[in-house]
């Protein structure tokens, strides 16, 4: 019968026949670069998400809504390829939100920023 090895470092591993690493340190390092791998592109996204959300808070602060051109949400790092959720109103227009925040193309690279009150009030 073949020796198991540790799936981390590859030394024969001694002990229960269903153990999987050598010691505690190669089962960590195991998982924690494992999971690493599997969660980095929904950390990218939700960095890129949680970016534009603060993004659009700023601009909107207090106000209902908001326009704003292309090139400053640019500056600030805004994404518009990363949203939540998208809303096509009657008139045929679509807004693109980012959680409780939207923002809709308008004519000559401006946009227009608003804030979905009907989203606040979501309960589980």
């Amino acid at each position: 019968m073949k020796e198991k090895e540790c799936l981390e470092c590859l030394t024969p591993i001694k002990g229960r026949s269903d153990k999987r690493f050598c010691n505690d340190a190669c089962r960590s390092s195991y998982n924690n670069r494992r999971n690493t791998d599997d969660n980095n592109i929904v950390r990218k996204i939700n960095k890129q998400l949680y970016k534009n959300r603060k993004i659009l808070l700023g601009l909107l602060r207090n106000e209902k809504m908001v326009q704003v051109n292309e090139d400053r949400l640019l500056t600030l790092g805004f994404d518009k390829e990363y949203h939540t959720h998208d809303l096509l109103t009657s008139k045929g227009q679509t807004y693109y939100f980012v959680y409780e925040y939207g923002f809709l193309p308008l004519e000559k690279q401006r946009y227009l920023i608003v804030k979905n009150k009907n989203l606040l009030n979501v309960t589980e």
